[in-house]
C-alpha cells in the first residue's frame, strides 16, 4: 500500500531522519576511530567524513523538527541542504573506497618518519608491533620498542597491522556512506511531498 496519507508520510520523515542521525553517528564514530590511530589522521578525507557526519546529524535534527511541526520554510531549506549533503557525501565515500593500499602505505610512511617516539610507542604498545614495513627497520627498532612482543621476541611489523586497520576503516566509512547517501535522495523527495500535503487538523481555509 502506498504511503499517500498526511501522517504516513509525516511518520515516514521522522523516521528517515532518525535513521540519518544513527548514519551521522555513525561516521563520526568510525572517523574518529581511525583517527585515534595517528597515522590515519593525515589523510583529509578522514576530516572529511567527520564533517559530513557531523552535518548530516544536525540536519537531521532539522528535518525532523520541521516533519513534526510542518514548518513550511524549515522543511525547504532541510530539502535544498540535504540534496548538497548528498553531492558531498557521494564524493567522499567515492574516494575512501577509491583510496588504494599503495597510497595509504605512502601516508603511513610519510607519517612514521615525522612522528615522535611518545606516539611511536603509543602505536606500538597499542598494537603490540615493531618496525614498520620491512624487516631490517623490525630488527634495528627491537632494542627500543615498547611493545610487549619484544619479551618473547614475536613481534610482528607494526606497517601491516595499522595498513590493515586503515583500509578497514576507509572500507566502512566508503560503503555505509554511499549506501546512504542514496537514502538521502529519498529523504529530498519525501520532503518535499510532504510539505505540499495539507495538514488535516489545520484550519481548511490556510495556504497549502
Amino acid at each position: 500500500m502506498v504511503c499517500g496519507g498526511f501522517a504516513c508520510s509525516k511518520n515516514a520523515l521522522c523516521a528517515l531522519n532518525v535513521v540519518y542521525m544513527l548514519v551521522g553517528l555513525l561516521l563520526v564514530g568510525v572517523a574518529a576511530w581511525a583517527t585515534s590511530l595517528g597515522l590515519v589522521s593525515s589523510i583529509r578525507i578522514i576530516g572529511g567524513v567527520i564533517a559530513v557526519g557531523v552535518f548530516l546529524l544536525l540536519i537531521a535534527v532539522a528535518g525532523l523538527v520541521g516533519a513534526v511541526n510542518h514548518h513550511q520554510v524549515l522543511l525547504f531549506f532541510y530539502m535544498i541542504i540535504l540534496g548538497l549533503v548528498f553531492i558531498f557525501q557521494f564524493g567522499i565515500s567515492c574516494s575512501c573506497l577509491a583510496i588504494s593500499r599503495s597510497k595509504q602505505t605512502d601516508v603511513i610512511n610519510a607519517s612514521w618518519r615525522v612522528m615522535s617516539n611518545k606516539t611511536r610507542h603509543e602505536l606500538e604498545r597499542n598494537f603490540d608491533c615493531c618496525g614498520l614495513f620491512n624487516l631490517t627497520t623490525l630488527n634495528q627498532d627491537l632494542t627500543s620498542c615498547a611493545a610487549i612482543c619484544t619479551k618473547w621476541n614475536t613481534c610482528q611489523l607494526c606497517g601491516e597491522k595499522l595498513l590493515k586497520h586503515s583500509d578497514e576503516a576507509l572500507k566502512i566509512l566508503g560503503g555505509v556512506g554511499l549506501f546512504f547517501s542514496f537514502t538521502e535522495i529519498l529523504g529530498v523527495w519525501l520532503a518535499m511531498r510532504f510539505r505540499n500535503q495539507k495538514d488535516p487538523r489545520a484550519n481548511p481555509s490556510a495556504f497549502l
